[in-house]
């Protein structure tokens, strides 16, 4: 069930565009390399300023569409192949000739930054707070010599990988845990759940895929580091118990560079969807 049907039924705020106003779905596609992140920054260049850009030449008056709320906010330099994201205009507002409204707002958008659907939301759809579900992919170029074709989209590590020990480690950390030892400057509490915990060999390509609700900051890239320092011989997969306990960011990996970090996907409940 989506946040917006629960909070319903419980007699709480509902996300929901003001009246007047029509919710737009969208899912996005972007190469981080050029943009601070999803969120918007005073004079840098964001994925949210950008898309709201694209919208302004089809509407009749920037005060008729919103902000973008997207599902996660990613870093600067981090990926996404999947994002799910919604954006309000006022009922009305769309100029004639926008049937084809992907096709339009892309012919605005830059060549790193692309809406590859677009759909009127659902009722009570809200794109961050109806999400149940984020996964990212962190990508490693694992061969003896780079691979210029992979510069800025994946890790480059020379040394040979211990999947065995790696997958190992990874088991350890699937569930609900304390992440303290994984964030970065964290606030707010660190209780999560981690769905999934993968290490996979795909070619020249070693593959971490992970899932769960939300994410600490920089927690994805920190488990990463980890695992491949268990795969490189410098930390145990046994160790992995102790580093949960810790709470301490110093007995983990270090954070991997945001290059080879993916946003895949977001998941919704089913009436989300109708």
């Amino acid at each position: 069930m989506c946040a917006e049907w629960a909070g319903e039924e419980a007699g709480q705020r509902q996300y929901r565009p003001p009246d007047g106003w029509v919710r737009w779905r969208m899912t996005l596609s972007w190469h981080g390399a050029g943009f601070v992140g999803w969120q918007s920054q005073p004079g840098a260049r964001s994925v949210q300023d950008t898309l709201r850009d694209a919208w302004l030449p089809l509407v009749g008056h920037p005060a008729d569409v919103a902000r973008p709320v997207a599902a996660g906010r990613t870093d600067a330099g981090v990926h996404a192949e999947t994002m799910t994201a919604h954006l309000d205009v006022r009922l009305g507002s769309l100029k004639p000739g926008t049937e084809q409204l992907a096709r339009a707002i892309n012919a605005h958008l830059p060549p790193d930054l692309a809406v590859t659907g677009i759909e009127p939301a659902a009722p009570g759809f809200h794109a961050r707070f109806s999400c149940l579900g984020r996964a990212y992919v962190y990508r490693v170029i694992n061969v003896p010599q780079r691979r210029p074709l992979w510069e800025g989209r994946a890790l480059h590590r020379s040394g040979p990988l211990d999947m065995a020990a790696m997958r190992r480690a990874a088991a350890q950390l699937i569930g609900p845990h304390d992440f303290a030892a994984f964030a970065t400057q964290e606030e707010r509490q660190t209780v999560r759940e981690l769905r999934r915990l993968d290490v996979q060999r795909l070619g020249e390509l070693t593959e971490f895929h992970v899932a769960g609700e939300s994410f600490l900051r920089h927690m994805v890239r920190g488990l990463v580091g980890t695992l491949l320092s268990v795969g490189e011989g410098r930390l145990s997969p046994e160790q992995m118990e102790a580093i949960l306990t810790s709470k301490q960011r110093a007995q983990a990996g270090a954070n991997m560079p945001p290059h080879g970090l993916y946003f895949t996907w977001a998941e919704y409940g089913e009436r989300c969807q109708e």
